[in-house]
């Protein structure tokens, strides 16, 4: 399994964020009338907020998908739809067993989705200022989760706060994954084995067809997400070098790295198929045998055995060498905010400490390489490999997608979030500081009101509008100095402070020769 991936298909979850806002429900019924049909929503005001939010939830934007087939059309409504409740997430792959995980990491598992899990999950939720005036930016989310779980009812992900205080329209959006929407079976073509892209690409057309109706511009729609969603938005970026259904993305700690296949082996695929005795049973046709059983006994097998479900590099929705495309500018021509968190690998690293035999896994028995990395992170063991990994698989490989996308003149933006707060700190380990994933609920504005500071609120208010104000008027940028300066967001003090990216990336030369050898990065490209 590449290295990266390895790091990323660790379960994680998006610990110590809580509820946004205290919201009331108002008895209007907001309707708007779609390709499908009428949608009915409900409406929300957020405490102390002037402005009604319309929410939309759970509007199917495909039929309930045949197992192991691309998404297709939803079939129409005669009767409004009563788009009032969140709709299933997908179906979840998490570690297992529970009982026997070590209870430090058990933070990990995220709260069950409020409407169960279906393989009946393609839905999204919309979010719409009930504000004068039509053709508002459009913000469309994808989540993250290793591409092995992840939902849009997700409470982290309420676009209530942001539809508020930036007259922006928010919607989230389902996707498959793990087996469900990475199959790898070799019994389809290579180009329909990742449906969760598949389904992401299929909702941003329904977007492009329909947020007219909420008062969207489908030509002012921005793309974003975190981690696994960060790399599906620089997948989109890459891989849709011709009219793109967005005009600007963002990419929170992530990047297409995080999943290139260079074998395309369909490891996990067989596997699953042989413990489910389908090798036996349907010796023709292992995918017969899989569509066919309990959807159920699926995700306990692949639980059991941990099997990792992942995209192929089929050159059409995933490239094998995104980076060279970008340095070609054969892709998206949009402009970019990208950044990553200071602590991004101390979750991934819990009960760890052994930074050496990490490198050696990750690069092989070269002796004066890894003693000069050791050397350059001059640490206590367990905070060593997770500022080694911090750097490995997140800084340094947005590092170079910033430089490179800025060396051709893509109009690029970069951010490295520092800030700590006591009420989005996971109790288990408060050493964790701005760990994986914790700016979500900064950004979203759904960090927890309880024990919050006049500092986190300050900075969730100001990431918040740089995002929106970023999606607004994207070659504007965020409201600070593009790349090849960083911007600095931490706790101190909401006004950013701009650095030098040498300064966040100085100890990236160390990664470089891996990078240009697996085609993370281009040789002779950017500088990071």
């Amino acid at each position: 399994m590449h290295p990266l991936l390895h790091l990323l298909v660790t379960v994680i979850g998006l610990s110590g964020v809580g509820d946004a806002a205290p919201a009331t429900s108002s008895s209007s019924a907001p309707t708007v009338t779609i390709d499908s049909g009428a949608v009915v929503g409900t409406t929300t005001v957020l405490a102390g907020a002037q402005v009604t939010v319309e929410q939309y939830l759970g509007i199917p934007f495909a039929a309930s998908p045949t197992r192991f087939a691309p998404p297709a059309e939803p079939t129409s409504w005669q009767s409004p739809y009563q788009a009032t409740k969140y709709g299933p997430a997908c179906i979840q792959q998490f570690n297992y067993p529970e009982a026997s995980r070590n209870a430090s990491i058990a933070w990990f598992d995220t709260p069950p989705p409020p409407a169960g899990e279906s393989e009946d999950c393609l839905n999204l939720n919309v979010y719409v200022p009930a504000t004068p005036g039509k053709n508002k930016t459009v913000m469309a989310w994808i989540y993250g989760g290793s591409l092995q779980f992840g939902y849009n009812s997700a409470i982290y992900y309420d676009g209530s706060s942001f539809a508020t205080n930036q007259d922006v329209i928010i919607v989230t959006l389902n996707y498959r994954t793990n087996v469900f929407g990475f199959p790898n079976s070799p019994e389809l073509p290579l180009t329909k084995r990742n449906l969760g892209f598949l389904d992401q690409r299929f909702a941003l057309d329904w977007i492009q067809r329909n947020i007219a109706a909420f008062g969207g511009d489908p030509q002012k729609v921005t793309i974003f997400g975190e981690s696994a969603g960060a790399a599906s938005v620089d997948i989109l970026v890459t891989s849709t070098p011709q009219n793109p259904p967005f005009r600007a993305a963002i990419m929170e700690s992530g990047q297409s790295s995080f999943y290139i296949n260079p074998t395309n082996a369909p490891t996990s695929w067989l596997t699953l198929a042989a413990a489910l005795n389908c090798t036996q049973a349907y010796p023709q046709s292992n995918l017969t045998c899989l569509r066919a059983a309990n959807a159920s006994i699926i995700k306990s097998t692949i639980e059991h055995l941990a099997l990792a479900f992942t995209p192929v590099s089929d050159n059409v929705t995933m490239l094998r060498y995104p980076e060279a495309a970008r340095v070609n500018k054969s892709i998206a021509p949009v402009p970019i905010l990208s950044g990553t968190n200071a602590n991004e690998g101390t979750i991934f690293t819990v009960g760890m400490s052994d930074a050496s035999a990490y490198l050696v896994s990750t690069l092989g028995n070269q002796t004066a390489l890894i003693q000069d990395i050791l050397a350059a992170y001059p640490l206590a063991p367990a905070a060593q490999l997770a500022a080694i990994v911090t750097d490995f698989a997140f800084t340094c490989p947005a590092g170079v997608l910033s430089n490179d996308s800025h060396a051709v003149d893509f109009p690029t933006w970069r951010y490295y979030f520092n800030a700590t707060f006591a009420n989005t700190q996971a109790q288990f380990f408060p050493g964790a500081g701005a760990y994986h994933s914790s700016e979500i609920p900064i950004v979203w504005g759904t960090y927890p009101r309880v024990n919050a500071t006049a500092e986190e609120a300050g900075l969730s208010q100001y990431m918040q509008t740089s995002w929106a104000t970023f999606a607004r008027n994207p070659s504007g940028g965020p409201g600070w100095t593009g790349v090849p300066n960083v911007a600095a967001l931490s706790n101190g003090s909401v006004l950013i402070e701009p650095i030098a990216a040498g300064v966040v990336d100085r100890n990236c030369q160390f990664y470089r020769p891996y990078y240009n050898a697996v085609g993370i990065a281009v040789q002779g490209a950017g500088s990071g």
